[in-house]
């Protein structure tokens, strides 16, 4: 099957081809004719599957046949992402398609100046990807108008579950039209999801891509037992050897991602961090300079395991084992995307062996042990670094107690998230009545 088989305008099948996809991914040539077709759909899709142009192909092409009149532009495609940095990832992917056929789209999202969004939708938007908590705050502004909406779309549904966003996007729903066509995309089916595809969508059609192995066949995934105090040295030992030239590192807390980027760059390594301490704009151009081949390294916490778009990223290290085993899968899942090669390499200490084992339990079967001969037996020491002042060993000692209670709060959250899913009871969700009649 082809693009143009699927019925595309020509001005989308050259935005296609300048991006340089030819063929499409088996979603999209499922998706693209059922949501043509008018029907609600509830999908079965992985990240990495091509799914953002899977809906918003079909989705640009139909608002484009029939543009408002008006100047200021009420939206009328809205798209539901569970956080920030997949809110930026669809956004930029739908701009592409939607400039070509001039239609205008914008992002909502927390964490930033509120009144920058206001006013880009005061000037009007055909289309708006955002997260549920600003959407709403947005709604009960009266500062968007959300009565023209004729697609809604669910992006990873399932994730908007987990993190507790359900009352949310109900509450979102109440702003809609009846009358809308509604596609729900998740990664997995759980009672919870199916609940909502229930209240929801209606008569929906079914679709799901061939299942994935939980983790891609394209990445080589391996372990490295080392010490905690020559992690460090080890990372830099990997980098150098191999020649890396753009690698995700993933640390547990803020403060080891902050530390762990001025021990990096003390070897001449160039290398950024990006996590919840850092505002949306910094993050949001930390982002796009690794991208560019700013930064070598991009030291992450888990607030970046989910939404990140880098093309043919080759290198993703786990510098600390997650606490929770499935975001070890979404943290390798940002490499060995697209058709390409990966290797996801794992640095584990003696005290993290009872997370490893979680992992491989998840997993079904042992990572690869991997044996760096080269790598000196003995710690290398900084030559000419400077004796420590008074302020600066308090100053690591404060560093220190903060990061223990990082740790402990990242391990309550963990736990809190375990009992959470083994505990939580499938919504009762009850049929609501549209605020707005169409």
């Amino acid at each position: 099957m082809s693009f143009e088989s699927l019925g595309l305008r020509a001005e989308l099948l050259s935005a296609l081809a300048a991006q340089g996809f030819t063929t499409p991914t088996p979603i999209q040539s499922g998706a693209i004719p059922l949501i043509f077709s008018g029907c609600d759909l509830l999908a079965g899709a992985q990240t990495g599957t091509g799914k953002t142009a899977a809906f918003a192909l079909p989705i640009v092409q139909q608002l484009s046949g029939k543009t408002p009149a008006e100047k200021r532009r009420k939206p009328r495609a809205l798209v539901l992402v569970p956080t920030r940095e997949l809110a930026a990832q669809v956004s930029e992917h739908t701009n592409t398609y939607a400039r070509r056929l001039s239609l205008r789209s914008t992002m909502i999202y927390g964490g930033v100046n509120i009144q920058a969004q206001i006013e880009r939708l005061h000037r009007g938007v055909d289309i708006v990807v955002a997260t549920p908590g600003r959407l709403l705050d947005h709604a009960e502004r009266g500062t968007i108008d959300l009565s023209r909406i004729e697609f809604l779309v669910l992006d990873e549904a399932d994730r908007m579950l987990d993190l507790g966003f359900i009352d949310e996007i109900l509450k979102v729903a109440e702003y809609l039209p009846a009358k809308r066509q509604t596609l729900l995309f998740s990664a997995t089916y759980s009672p919870s999801i199916k609940q909502l595809a229930d209240e929801l969508l209606k008569q929906p059609q079914h679709i799901e891509v061939a299942r994935r192995k939980i983790t891609a066949d394209a990445v080589a995934q391996a372990i490295s037992e080392v010490d905690k105090s020559r992690k460090r040295e080890m990372l830099s030992f990997l980098i150098r050897k191999g020649g890396w030239k753009q690698v995700l590192v993933f640390a547990r807390t803020r403060y080891g991602a902050d530390k762990l980027t001025e021990e990096l760059l003390h070897d001449n390594i160039s290398a950024a961090a990006i996590h919840s301490n850092k505002s949306q704009s910094i993050r949001t151009r930390t982002l796009a300079e690794f991208k560019q081949g700013v930064w070598r390294v991009l030291v992450a916490t888990d607030v970046a395991a989910r939404g990140l778009d880098i093309e043919r990223l080759p290198h993703v290290v786990n510098y600390d084992l997650p606490q929770v085993p499935e975001d070890y899968v979404h943290r390798i899942g940002r490499t060995g995307r697209a058709g390409e090669d990966g290797v996801a390499i794992s640095l584990v200490s003696p005290e993290e062996k009872s997370l490893l084992m979680a992992i491989e339990k998840l997993l079904t079967y042992a990572i690869p042990q991997q044996t760096l001969a080269e790598f000196p037996q003995y710690a290398s020491r900084r030559s000419g670094k400077i004796r420590e002042s008074k302020q600066a060993r308090g100053e690591a000692k404060a560093g220190k107690i903060k990061e223990k209670a990082e740790q402990a709060a990242v391990k309550a959250t963990a736990a809190r998230r375990k009992k959470a899913m083994e505990e939580r009871p499938v919504p009762k969700l009850g049929r609501r009545k549209s605020r707005t009649k169409f």
